[in-house]
């Protein structure tokens, strides 16, 4: 397993792209001048060792020695040591809204990003917890099985949209429905569904699922998200809000969060409803949940003893300069008389 310390001087890598200008500029210029001193075949005569491959390859070289560089920056490392770690937690599983409705804007920037927000800021706050992570819509689609893994959480978290599903609507009994398959121990009573949505349910079952969660030690907690007042659900194109979602008699539509909905799940899966408006204090409500219910223990594999790699890279970006120095932009006298391009010397 990889892991990179100082992302920051991937920038240094900046400087291969400015390099490979200033040769082609250079050469540009070269061949302008030369131009204006004689034609093509007394320069030929004049100069018949220089050679363009040659100088190709030293920037080839300078750019792979700077590369090197970089990374020995970056200070890349591999895990050498697989550890059993026991821990105790509670298995938590996300369910995210990704209906249309999740794109109004009545809570910046809009309702699916907060909704990304907030679960990152929970996830960041977790110490011994697994997480798993479900996508909704008109029907669920696992994200993210239960694991302990918290980046992988907020890859995958980011790479959520509203275009990942192409069944339409919100039912959020779907969304519980499969958290169930997601919990391992059927004797565990430490089970969490955190539902963050607008509260929109078009199939109307949410109530008695949850009542079936509850009743098999599903424990959910509601997040709203949006705002009661409502705001329209924008068409983009590159950004660029076009015109705004109508309904068949041409009226714009205006979603609003409906924290009724949402408080009544909580209410029958034993939970509690949180407005999502301030992210710390979901944060904080959240972890306060959390803190009432029993902890179970479990095994989990983490890499450990992390071992610095940036050497290797370095001694090669050395390697690399040096050898730069000492290549001349001549053609080589053994690679001449091997003449492997048939070329012609005068």
């Amino acid at each position: 397993m990889f892991r990179l310390d100082e992302n920051i001087w991937f920038w240094t890598l900046l400087v291969i792209p400015v390099i490979i200008l200033l040769f082609i500029g250079l050469q540009i210029w070269r061949r302008s001048v030369q131009k204006k001193f004689a034609d093509t075949n007394l320069l030929k005569r004049l100069s018949p060792n220089q050679s363009l491959f040659k100088s190709v390859l030293k920037v080839v070289v300078l750019c792979s020695a700077f590369a090197c560089l970089s990374i020995a920056l970056v200070n890349p490392k591999i895990g050498t040591k697989l550890e059993t770690v026991r821990s105790e937690g509670v298995d938590i599983v996300f369910a995210v809204d990704v209906s249309k409705s999740m794109l109004a804007e009545d809570i910046a920037p809009n309702r699916l990003e907060k909704s990304k927000q907030l679960v990152t800021q929970i996830v960041n706050n977790l110490v011994s917890d697994r997480v798993g992570i479900i996508a909704y819509a008109g029907k669920a689609f696992p994200q993210l099985p239960i694991t302990t893994d918290y980046a992988s959480a907020k890859m995958f978290l980011q790479n959520m949209n509203t275009d990942m599903l192409s069944s339409q609507g919100t039912a959020i009994s779907e969304a519980i429905q499969l958290s169930k398959t997601y919990y391992d121990n059927e004797d565990q009573t430490n089970r969490v569904l955190v539902i963050i949505s607008d509260g929109e349910d078009h199939d109307g079952e949410a109530m008695s699922v949850a009542e079936e969660a509850a009743e098999q030690g599903i424990k959910i907690l509601t997040v709203g998200v949006g705002d009661v007042k409502g705001g329209p659900i924008p068409i983009k194109r590159n950004g660029v809000v076009l015109s705004y979602k109508k309904d068949n008699s041409g009226e714009t539509v205006i979603t609003r969060l409906n924290e009724t909905t949402l408080k009544d799940i909580a209410s029958e899966a034993n939970g509690v409803y949180i407005n999502g408006s301030n992210t710390a204090e979901v944060v904080k409500a959240i972890k306060a949940e959390l803190d009432k219910m029993d902890k179970q223990e479990f095994e989990s594999k983490q890499i450990a003893d992390f071992k610095d790699q940036f050497q290797w890279f370095l001694g090669l970006g050395i390697l690399l300069l040096f050898i730069d120095i000492f290549f001349l932009e001549r053609k080589t006298a053994w690679l001449k008389k091997l003449n492997l391009f048939n070329e012609t010397y005068l």
